[in-house]
């Protein structure tokens, strides 16, 4: 099936995903909305290739499909709140807490073999 020109088209980048918003014509001279994301994967040997999802939504769907996305969306919200959180910022996280500052505390194990030096000393 040959997909006709898109009559209006938005993009949004999103990292490695690229998500594309375009309005199509049915035959009948009415309009649909195709959603396409594409997300780009490298291979080893330095080359890419896309893979590709796309959804058909027509209108006699429009407010059941917006109806359901607003509720997930929102449940999503009310449950993890706005703050993103998955293995790359867990890994960034883990990272600069293993950098930050040793504590004060002269106490521990680790800290209480060093010797103070007053670099006046050397």
């Amino acid at each position: 099936m040959m997909e006709k020109e898109e009559i209006y088209s938005k993009v949004m980048r999103a990292g490695r995903r690229t998500y594309f918003f375009d309005v199509r014509e049915t035959k009948a001279g009415d309009y649909y909305l195709t959603v396409t994301e594409s997300k780009k994967f490298t291979n080893d040997d330095g080359s890419f290739h896309y893979k590709k999802h796309k959804i058909y939504l027509y209108k006699e769907d429009f407010v059941d499909f917006k109806d359901n996305l607003n509720e997930m969306i929102q449940y999503i919200l009310d449950e993890k709140g706005e703050e993103v959180i998955s293995e790359r910022h867990q890994t960034d996280y883990k990272r600069e807490e293993e950098t930050a500052a040793v504590p004060a505390d002269t106490t521990s194990s680790e800290t209480s073999s060093f010797t103070d030096i007053d670099f006046d000393d050397i």
